[in-house]
């Protein structure tokens, strides 16, 4: 999705199933990172992504239990596949920080708000709130990818970025779907609304995770700006098919 001007979600539940398949089994035939080589890691990095690997920390019962609600085999499958993606994130992301010479940490507030956030209503609600965080770390991951010269964290965050890049789309087409449900002007409003929201968010983020960024290289700026531009391909992505 880096530099895309439109997000592509095409497809139905059963092609994201699939696909979800195919990237498991890629990644079982391509193995684990080269962990014993060790990694650098700058102090301000180190305290970034332990708060990024909190964030990918979870069970995801919840969003699973409202998934199966949605009555759609192929997408409570899909789902199932999605969480176990994000865990695998949080693992690679404490053994980064582990061949880095660093522990994890228990909680950050971030994830805590945002947790309450996706529980706070149904699907629809927990799938904008899950939105927010995976196009805000699209942009990140895209940073510690392109911002250090340490082979093992390029290769980590490459890995995470490319799921990133399919967990986007895959939100988008439940929630289109979801959104279709809403009177145009409810669908419109809430979309808006949505886009603040991420705007907002994102500024916090780049505040608070501002060393780490100048250290790979890229500014608050740019971070923002970049997000804001994903955000408006994602409100044309969401507009029913009819529109």
């Amino acid at each position: 999705m880096e530099g895309q001007e439109s997000i592509r979600i095409d497809g139905g539940s059963a092609g994201w199933r699939r696909r979800f398949e195919a990237e498991a089994r890629s990644r079982y035939r391509a193995g684990e990172p080269a962990w014993k080589r060790g990694a650098r890691l700058d102090a301000a990095v180190v305290r970034s992504v332990r708060r990024f690997q909190v964030g990918e920390t979870g069970d995801g019962a919840n969003l699973i239990r409202k998934a199966d609600r949605a009555g759609d085999d192929d997408y409570r499958a899909a789902v199932r596949l999605f969480v176990a993606e994000e865990q695998n994130h949080a693992r690679m992301l404490g053994l980064l920080l582990h061949a880095a010479g660093y522990s994890t940490i228990a909680g950050h507030w971030s994830d805590a708000i945002f947790v309450r956030l996706r529980r706070a209503a149904g699907l629809r609600v927990e799938l904008l709130v899950l939105l927010i965080a995976e196009v805000i770390a699209l942009r990140y991951y895209r940073a510690l990818r392109d911002g250090t010269d340490d082979p093992l964290t390029t290769q980590v965050a490459d890995r995470i970025l490319a799921d990133e890049q399919r967990h986007v789309p895959f939100h988008c087409h439940r929630l289109r779907h979801c959104l279709a449900e809403l009177p145009w002007p409810a669908r419109t409003a809430l979309i808006g609304l949505w886009r603040v929201f991420l705007a907002g968010t994102t500024l916090v983020v780049a505040v608070d995770h501002g060393r780490a960024l100048r250290a790979l290289g890229v500014t608050r700026t740019r971070v923002v700006a970049d997000v804001i531009t994903v955000s408006g391909c994602i409100a044309t992505a969401l507009k029913p098919m009819s529109a």
